[in-house]
């Protein structure tokens, strides 16, 4: 004990983990369209592979739903085999990224975005596993996923066994809701793990009609891409979703990395050496034909809150779950789809930042409408572009806003016109620096004073020196500027 002083505490936080984890990388792995094993495999080997290496000490990894929507894309569109190579490729961007030391700069990106990229994957998860919980087929498309809402909710209330699909499904939601004010030992049981478990257990002794998980086995679902597969790499498509899966993933996991750094008082996160311990599970991941992998921040803080010390809590939720997918596979066809579509609608709804948004709306409604918007075209279009979309929105407004320029006209009705720029002189204000410096009197001279300006662009120098040469005309007085 004298080499482990923490043991004890990290056998504890380790179950804890392990049961929290159980019921979502299950329900992670069929809402993504791939076999339940591979959600636990993915869970695997993020406690085995990158619970071992350097990085954060206490956040843990997994299948997260925050991929579901891009996985579910992937696989309908270049099939299950491709799905290996597009994680493995995934993990050798993230390794590549973290070796380069490119960690430290994910935390610069706008968390307007990320938040409307989580709010976006929110909408389209919530959407999808509403038509899961009924038992119904969703639509491929975010949008038609919502639109098509109205339709499947007449055919749920129009069938029996629909409408008791949907009772498991909301049962399980209303559990995992209620489940956190139970006092006692009881509430310290994972809200997941008991909506299931109770789902299990109704729907078993009263013969329920639904539809269960469908089970293969450990080892007949784990599929390493063969040679073959590989050529889906000349797919451009293909190369995008790799793209997406690295950035997504690593922002993702960075970020849950901070905000994991805050509930604790050990070691902090090294930002570009969890960025390669990412990687690496990627990596195993793709090898495997596995889900790709995040950190995950539910599972991260109750990892914190009961108690882990050290990395050997993650580890061990890593072998408890190795344990039960070789030794209790069959547990998991008792397991009815709607209760984990109502696992994963309420991880979606907490994936949507209502009270974020409403501050955001009430300070900066800027960055209110980046969020707004990223979401919203992630909805509409896809993943990849609407958060390219959210993206270039907040390049823009950070352009507009460090371009503020300040322009101040004297004219004492004799004499030389005096006008006065000062702030960062860009572009993006040259439309209202020449509408004011065309407006001025063209029989009088004027004094244009630059001194006062921290930054000219190239296109505002070239434009007001154009604009000095045609103001100076024969029958015009000089334009006078003064520069630093």
């Amino acid at each position: 004990m004298r080499r482990f002083p923490h043991l004890r505490q990290d056998v504890a936080a380790s179950l804890v983990v392990f049961l929290v984890a159980l019921p979502l990388c299950v329900g992670v792995a069929v809402a993504s369209g791939v076999p339940a094993e591979l959600g636990l495999v993915t869970g695997i080997v993020g406690g085995l592979v990158t619970g071992l290496l350097p990085g954060s000490s206490l956040q843990v990894s997994g299948p997260a739903a925050g991929l579901t929507v891009l996985v579910y894309q992937a696989v309908d569109s270049y099939g299950l085999p491709a799905l290996g190579v597009i994680v493995l490729a995934a993990g050798l961007l993230q390794l590549a990224m973290g070796a380069l030391r490119l960690g430290r700069w994910f935390r610069a990106m706008s968390l307007s975005v990320i938040e409307g990229m989580l709010a976006g994957i929110g909408l389209v998860l919530i959407a999808g596993q509403l038509y899961s919980a009924a038992g119904l087929e969703a639509p491929a498309g975010g949008l038609d996923k919502l639109l098509g809402l109205p339709g499947a909710a007449a055919d749920a209330l129009a069938g029996r066994e629909a409408l008791a699909s949907l009772a498991v499904g909301a049962g399980t939601v209303v559990v995992m809701v209620l489940w956190r004010r139970l006092p006692g030992p009881a509430g310290a049981v994972p809200g997941a793990l008991a909506a299931v478990l109770l789902a299990t257990a109704v729907t078993a002794a009263f013969a329920v009609p639904v539809a269960t998980v469908e089970v293969r086995g450990l080892f007949e679902s784990v599929q390493p891409p063969g040679t073959d597969t590989f050529a889906v790499l000349t797919d451009v498509g293909v190369l995008g979703t790799i793209v997406a899966f690295a950035l997504i993933a690593s922002a993702e996991s960075l970020f849950s990395a901070a905000a994991v750094d805050r509930l604790h008082t050990g070691p902090r996160t090294r930002y570009n050496r969890e960025l390669m311990a990412q990687g690496a599970g990627n990596t195993v991941c793709g090898l495997l034909g596995a889900l790709p992998m995040t950190a995950v921040i539910v599972r991260s803080s109750a990892n914190v809150q009961a108690g882990a010390r050290t990395k050997a809590s993650r580890v061990l939720h890593g072998v408890w779950l190795l344990l039960f997918a070789a030794l209790l596979p069959s547990a998991l066809a008792l397991i009815p789809l709607p209760a984990l579509a109502g696992i994963l609608i309420h991880a979606g709804w907490k994936l949507i930042p209502f009270r974020g948004l409403v501050t955001l709306w009430r300070g900066q409604r800027g960055e209110a409408l980046i969020l707004v918007v990223t979401a919203v075209s992630i909805v509409v279009v896809n993943m990849f572009e609407g958060v390219l979309i959210g993206l270039a929105l907040s390049v823009v407004k950070t352009a507009w806003e460090s371009s503020k320029v300040k322009l101040e006209v004297t004219d004492k009705g004799a004499g030389p016109v005096q006008v006065h720029l000062s702030g960062n002189a860009t572009f993006l204000r040259l439309p209202k620096i020449l509408d004011t410096l065309e407006s001025l009197p063209q029989d009088r001279p004027v004094e244009l004073d630059l001194t006062a300006l921290h930054h000219l662009d190239h296109a505002c120098s070239t434009a007001l020196s154009h604009w000095a040469e045609r103001h100076s005309g024969t029958d015009t007085p000089p334009v006078r500027l003064t520069t630093r």
